[in-house]
Order: C-alpha cells, then structure tokens, then sequence
C-alpha cells in the first residue's frame, strides 16, 4: 500500500476534510500533527523542496505570530523563514498531504484528490 502523509491539525477544518476524503477513498495515512511534534528545519525545508512552492506559500501569513515576528518583510530569505516555522509550528500552513504523486498544501480539502494513488 501506498504511504500518504498529511501534516495535520485536527482543529482545522481543511485539515479534516482532507483527511475525510483521503480516508473515504481508502487510504489509511500517517499524520503528523506538526503543533505536537514540530518539523526541524531540515524537514520543513525537505517539505516544501516537495511541494515546489516558495516557502510563504506555505506559510500562514493570517496568522497573528507572523506579523508581530515581522515575517512579511520581503527581504527575509528561505533560511529566515523556514527557522520561524521551526520554531513556531503554528505558521505552518496545513493540511500538507504528501503521496507518491507529489506533495501540496490542500486548501481547499478538495486539492488532496489529484495527488492520491490510483486504487
């Protein structure tokens, strides 16, 4: 069987309906719920190496941390704001579903379809 992983927060309703769907369809994941067991820089940097997005994509700019951290500041680099999400999980952007057909954030929950295994 194939291995899916979702980075989750089950307080999150994207999260939870991406979760749904992955198990509706029959998949059983392993999940990660990252607020509990935060990613190390090297993890997080592997995740969006994944995901081939830039790095604020993953990002939760909403987030009231983010800007009292200063983290809209367009000069900081990659390495500046992969340590933040290091240290604070709660910028990490979710749910994040990683499958052998590639790595996305699903926001919407409906983004996890493409990316499933075929059965």
């Amino acid at each position: 069987m194939s291995v899916i992983t979702v980075y989750h927060n089950p307080k999150c309703s994207n999260s939870r309906g991406a979760l749904e769907l992955i198990r509706e369809r029959g998949f059983e994941p392993q999940i990660v719920e990252y607020l509990k067991t935060p990613l190390s820089t090297a993890a997080l940097r592997a995740l969006v190496a994944a995901c081939g997005v830039p790095v604020r994509e993953l990002m939760r700019s909403k987030e009231a941390l983010y800007g009292e951290l200063g983290l809209d500041d367009p000069t900081l680099d990659d390495d500046a704001l992969i340590a933040a999400m290091a240290e604070h999980p709660v910028l990490l952007n979710r749910p994040i579903v990683v499958t052998p057909r590639g790595a996305r954030l699903c926001r919407p929950p409906e983004r996890v379809l493409d990316i499933l295994p075929a059965r």
